[in-house]
C-alpha cells in the first residue's frame, strides 16, 4: 500500500503534463522546485489539498 498519491500538473514553460507523487503528511503547504520531465526547466510548486483526497498543484516559472 502506497502512502503517496500521484497527481499531475502542466508545465508553465512547455505545457506538457508532468506527474508528481504527493505525500499528504509531509508535502501539503510546501514549496518545491522540480524540473519539467519534458523540457527540464525549473518549476516552482505549491501543494494544497482540495478535499476528498484530491490535491491542487500551483505551478509557475521560477522567475514569476
Amino acid at each position: 500500500m502506497s502512502l503517496t498519491h500521484e497527481t499531475t500538473f502542466g508545465c508553465p514553460y512547455c505545457m506538457a503534463p508532468n506527474s508528481l507523487e504527493v505525500d499528504p503528511i509531509n508535502d501539503l503547504g510546501q514549496h518545491q522546485i522540480v524540473d519539467c520531465q519534458v523540457c527540464c526547466q525549473p518549476i516552482e510548486l505549491w501543494i494544497q489539498e482540495t478535499g476528498n483526497g484530491e490535491f491542487e498543484i500551483q505551478a509557475q516559472t521560477d522567475d514569476e
